[in-house]
């Protein structure tokens, strides 16, 4: 596994200012995002576990899988949760041509149409920002839960959520796929029940 910053270092949003680093709320709320799917199995018991607790969130889907699961997709609407661009085959911007990579987000928001983007592994550059920002609202976080690592343990994934004080209108990030499976259904109700006796909301990005 690479290395991650599990909470976003200060300097990073100064150096990507375009793009959204935290919600811009006046309550004391987090907001709660999932990449990588739809599931067909996985993200409906994420759905399950956030109706339990009343709670919405955003979920950052690959247009690919859009395409497989629409079914789910659907579901993730009706129960009132927001759905991003994630691109269409979860590409790598460090890794890929601009033209290629606006392509194939392009190619997403034409299986669904959102505001809201994440570049797949925060990983993107400067010149498909600067061709992206006019089409869409970047958004990244302040905090990620490292689920889809596969050599830490779920307590560990857990700690990670909830180690540091949590801080008003931060962006956390799990993950609705196969790899992050463990770590995250674990992690996942434990972290909403620890923010809501911390007094936090959860809240969606406008």
């Amino acid at each position: 596994m690479g290395t991650y910053f599990l909470q976003t270092p200060f300097w990073l949003p100064l150096l990507y200012p375009s793009m959204i680093w935290k919600n811009n709320s006046a309550n004391k709320n987090i907001v709660l995002t999932f990449d990588d799917g739809p599931h067909p199995i996985i993200t409906k018991e994420v759905l399950q576990i956030l109706n339990e607790y009343k709670v919405k969130a955003h979920f950052f889907c690959v247009g690919n899988n859009v395409v497989k699961y629409p079914e789910m997709f659907q579901e993730i609407l009706a129960n009132g949760h927001q759905v991003g661009n994630h691109t269409f085959h979860h590409v790598n911007g460090w890794k890929t041509e601009t033209q290629k990579y606006v392509a194939d987000f392009m190619e997403t928001e034409q299986v669904f149409s959102s505001q809201f983007f994440r570049p797949p592994y925060g990983k993107i550059s400067f010149q498909q920002i600067n061709q992206l920002k006019s089409k869409t609202k970047m958004v990244m976080w302040s905090r990620l839960s490292g689920d889809f690592d596969k050599n830490i343990s779920k307590e560990k994934c857990l700690e990670n959520c909830i180690r540091k004080p949590l801080r008003s209108n931060e962006i956390i990030v799990f993950h609705d796929s196969e790899k992050a499976y463990s770590n995250m259904i674990f992690a996942l109700p434990k972290f909403i029940e620890h923010a809501l006796e911390k007094g936090f909301s959860f809240e969606l990005l406008k």
